[in-house]
C-alpha cells in the first residue's frame, strides 16, 4: 500500500526516550532513528571513553536493523552528531570496523549539546 509506514523495534536496543520510533519501515527503506550510548539493559549511558560510545551507538544500530531482518551493510546513510570534532578520529576508527566496502554516505556534524549529554549520536537510513 502507498504510504504505508510500520514501526520497528526491539528490546535489543535502548526504548526510546521520546515520542518517537526506534525505526520507521516505509517502502522499500528503513529510518533508523538516532542513538545514542544507552545501554538497552540499564537505560543508562555505557561508561568510558568515546570510542566506548560509539561502539554502543554501533551495537545499538545493529540491534534495530536485525530487528527489521538486515544488517549493517544494508545502511547506505548515516548522519554522525558529535559533542566535540577532535573526536571525529577515534570516531571513525570505531565506526568503521563496523562496514565493508562500499561504506554508507554519511554526514558528520558537531553539535552544541545531545540527549542525556551523550558524546555521539548516531542516525542511519537502511535499504530494506
Amino acid at each position: 500500500m502507498a504510504g504505508s509506514r510500520q514501526a520497528v523495534s526491539t528490546d535489543a536496543a535502548p526504548k526510546a526516550i521520546g515520542p518517537y520510533s526506534q525505526a520507521i519501515r516505509a517502502g522499500a527503506l528503513l529510518f533508523v532513528s538516532g542513538q545514542v550510548p544507552l545501554d538497552p539493559a540499564t537505560g543508562a549511558l555505557v561508561p568510558g571513553d568515546i570510542s566506548a560510545q560509539t561502539h554502543r551507538v554501533m551495537r545499538n544500530l545493529q540491534a534495530v536493523l536485525e530487528a527489521a531482518g538486515v544488517s549493517l551493510d544494508a545502511i547506505v546513510k548515516t548522519t554522525i552528531y558529535l559533542a566535540d570534532l577532535a573526536d571525529f578520529k577515534i570516531v571513525n576508527e570505531a565506526y568503521g570496523s563496523y562496514f565493508t566496502p562500499p561504506a554508507p554516505a554519511r554526514a558528520t556534524v558537531q553539535v552544541s549539546r545531545l540527549p542525556l549529554d551523550a558524546r555521539v549520536e548516531i542516525d542511519a537510513v537502511a535499504q530494506l
